[in-house]
């Protein structure tokens, strides 16, 4: 089985321009291909992880990667599956979640002796003349088509920037330029980016010639795809000062039953033959997945010793909360408490369990807040210091959402 069938086995693959020509491309390890990653925050989500270890399997296949930072882009912002604007960033924050991204890519993707490339198009879009750009580019997209482009069709309704709407040239600009610049020969993205991928292949054959192979290949984006990365209206970070090793670790040991062995096939590295396997688990077997499931992911992201750790964490909570060294702990600050005390809500919100005091309140009163197993209910419980000592409190909210409490 060549890589690209390995792909499509594992339900990676949505939409590709010549599949024959790309098939061949990708088993015989020739493609450099390019994946964009706009700058909107200094971390990367679990949300990258299908975008990432695609890079991995293609670059283990022999085939180059190159990891596009966007910080020009970022500059505009992709409109694409957002219903309003997003929000505008400086030059020095996008430089700096840059910096972020490099140094997450790196435990994934190996840019030793040039085997993988990481470039900013800022380096090449923030230089250009818009005049330039417009007589070089312009003429090669129709305005009609673009409005027609599944991209914008959400945008719509509520208005639409024209700078937004510049989006779509820019980033098959990105195609065009590379693909000169690096012989990049194709991209790979999320379907929900078809139309601007299709801009950048149309746009190299239109100024290149029609022998210009420039293919464009999308990833299977599902709905556990668009929920993957956030849960509890958190977004699930790579950095494990935004999300620690356990709550990484946690939140994919809870994914649901129907979706863990999709995720397994398609961000794990574990060998189809033995996820065929796994297909036949039913009933408690599943949460075996699951333990599988985060466990592979959160070693790939924070290594093995953090993974085994989280593991014992996780194990911990349901021997009982006595067993809570493996627990990661959250501690208080001064400013939590109020003449000496703290109340539940304030626990919650400052714990990161509820976004919220408003929603702390609603989990209280709903019965769906333990402290050391036992129910809170009274929105006015409160914690005098010497409570957090020790080994501090187990707060749980629900069955799946915990924290070891200090101060």
């Amino acid at each position: 089985m060549g890589i690209y069938e390995e792909l499509k086995a594992r339900g990676l693959i949505a939409q590709v321009t010549d599949e024959e020509q790309i098939r061949d491309l990708i088993n015989s390890g020739k493609a450099t291909f390019y994946i964009g990653f706009d700058c909107t925050a200094d971390s990367l989500t679990a949300g990258h992880f299908m975008a990432l270890t695609l890079m991995k399997r293609l670059q283990m296949a022999g085939n180059k990667p190159i990891a596009l930072i966007g910080g020009g882009t970022t500059m505009i912002g992709d409109p694409s599956g957002r219903t309003d604007m997003r929000k505008m960033l400086t030059r020095e924050d996008i430089d700096h979640n840059a910096e972020c991204f490099k140094k997450q890519m790196e435990r994934f993707i190996d840019f030793s002796d040039g085997k993988a490339l990481m470039v900013n198009n800022a380096d090449w879009l923030m230089n250009l003349n818009y005049i330039e750009l417009l007589r070089e580019v312009g003429a090669c997209f129709s305005v009609n088509n673009m409005l027609r482009a599944e991209c914008y069709k959400q945008r719509m309704e509520k208005g639409l920037s024209f700078l937004e709407f510049n989006y779509m040239i820019m980033q098959s600009y990105d195609f065009y330029y590379m693909f000169q610049k690096y012989n990049c020969n194709l991209e790979f993205g999320g379907d929900d980016q078809w139309s601007n991928m299709l801009g950048g292949t149309e746009l190299i054959r239109r100024k290149l010639g029609k022998d210009a192979h420039a293919m464009t290949i999308t990833l299977l984006t599902d709905s556990q795809g668009k929920k993957m990365g956030k849960t509890a209206g958190n977004a699930v970070w790579l950095d494990a000062n935004k999300t620690t090793p356990y709550e990484f670790y946690q939140y994919w040991r809870n994914v649901s039953d129907a979706d863990v062995l999709k995720c397994i096939r398609m961000l794990t590295f574990l060998p189809l033959e033995q996820i065929e396997e796994m297909d036949k688990w039913e009933g408690s077997k599943l949460n075996e997945a699951k333990e599988i499931l985060a466990r592979e992911l959160t070693t790939l992201v924070h290594g093995e010793e953090e993974a085994k750790k989280a593991e014992a964490g996780a194990k911990a909570l349901f021997a009982g909360a006595g067993a809570l060294e493996d627990v990661p702990a959250v501690s208080l600050k001064e400013e939590d408490f109020r003449d000496g005390s703290v109340d539940i809500l304030q626990v919650l919100v400052s714990s990161g369990l509820c976004p919220s005091r408003s929603d702390a309140r609603r989990n209280v009163e709903q019965g769906g807040v333990t402290v050391n197993d036992e129910k809170v209910t009274d929105i006015k419980t409160s914690y005098d210091k010497a409570a957090f000592a020790g080994d501090g409190l187990l707060v749980k909210r629900g069955k799946k959402n915990f924290k070891k409490i200090v101060f």
